[in-house]
């Protein structure tokens, strides 16, 4: 219409041929760019930087990253610029069943799937994970805590020894200094192998109190398995791991920059597990 209108055709006369108003061709020609448009924009800006520095998040904790840079929004327009612009989230399969029946309790079972504590350090859980690398397997021992769902304490090597659980055990205890008796849940069958004397002997040094589930019973220790199952698909499953010093560099990475600052959780109020201790601690400390 303005190359028309520059060629000497009155903008009233153009606008009736294509059956359009005047009035809305003026306000776009004063403001080609809505404030919708403008808003989308600066949405889809905040939502690429999110994805394009954690391609594995997914559109909701993206949303989340964009409300701290200043852009908030909700899920739903989030899932749409996202689906538009073609930035998914790397997830992985879901497993499937082994088809075994769990077997009978091992030892006392003080959890009973209540995967929830009301303050941190009453409740850890802990289990081994293996991936392979071109020189061999790792295996990772981490132990959870059931309030904020932080990694507490963790140890990675390539043997899966008795020394491995312990490690993690005593990695954790020099972290947190833990007010006792923590109750330690584990799941036997993948521990089973670890859970000799000196496992046993560095729980009743500690002042800690195991709480095992049954052999093969996944639910049985199902926080452990969803913080492995995030473990599998944004770090194990990205790239093959040529040596296991480049998979512990990325597990640790990972573990202390993504999920304990970046990764925030629906059940803590979308905040990360460090600042939902932060919060938690500041109101023990007011409280005290």
């Amino acid at each position: 219409m303005t190359e028309l209108a520059e060629a000497g055709i009155p903008v009233t006369v153009t606008c009736r041929v294509l059956k359009l108003s005047r009035q809305p061709y003026y306000r776009w020609l004063k403001d080609p760019v809505t404030t919708s448009d403008r808003v989308e924009a600066q949405r889809a800006d905040a939502l690429f930087d999110a994805h394009r520095d954690d391609p594995e998040f997914g559109y909701r904790f993206l949303a989340d990253e964009a409300e701290h840079a200043g852009q908030p929004m909700s899920s739903r327009t989030a899932w749409r610029i996202c689906s538009a612009n073609r930035w998914w989230s790397s997830f992985g399969k879901k497993p499937g069943r082994a088809g075994k029946t769990p077997g009978p309790p091992v030892h006392d079972d003080l959890v009973e799937r209540n995967f929830t504590a009301d303050a941190p350090d009453q409740l850890w859980f802990t289990d081994i994970t293996e991936h392979w690398t071109d020189e061999g397997k790792l295996y990772l021992c981490a132990i959870k805590d059931a309030c904020s769902g932080r990694i507490v304490g963790y140890s990675i090597d390539s043997r899966m020894q008795s020394g491995l659980a312990v490690n993690a055990l005593n990695n954790a205890i020099a972290r947190r200094e833990a007010a006792l008796p923590v109750v330690l849940s584990t799941r036997t069958g993948d521990l089973n192998s670890v859970h000799g004397s000196l496992f046993v002997f560095a729980l009743n040094r500690h002042g800690l109190v195991g709480s095992m589930g049954r052999v093969g019973a996944v639910g049985d220790n199902a926080a452990m398995e969803s913080f492995f199952a995030l473990l599998q698909r944004n770090v194990l499953d990205r790239q093959r791991w040529a040596t296991g010093e480049q998979l512990r560099i990325a597990i640790v990475t990972w573990i202390e920059r993504t999920y304990h600052r970046r990764r925030r959780q629906a059940r803590l109020g979308r905040l990360t597990p460090i600042e939902f201790e932060a919060i938690l601690n500041t109101a023990a400390l007011t409280a005290a």
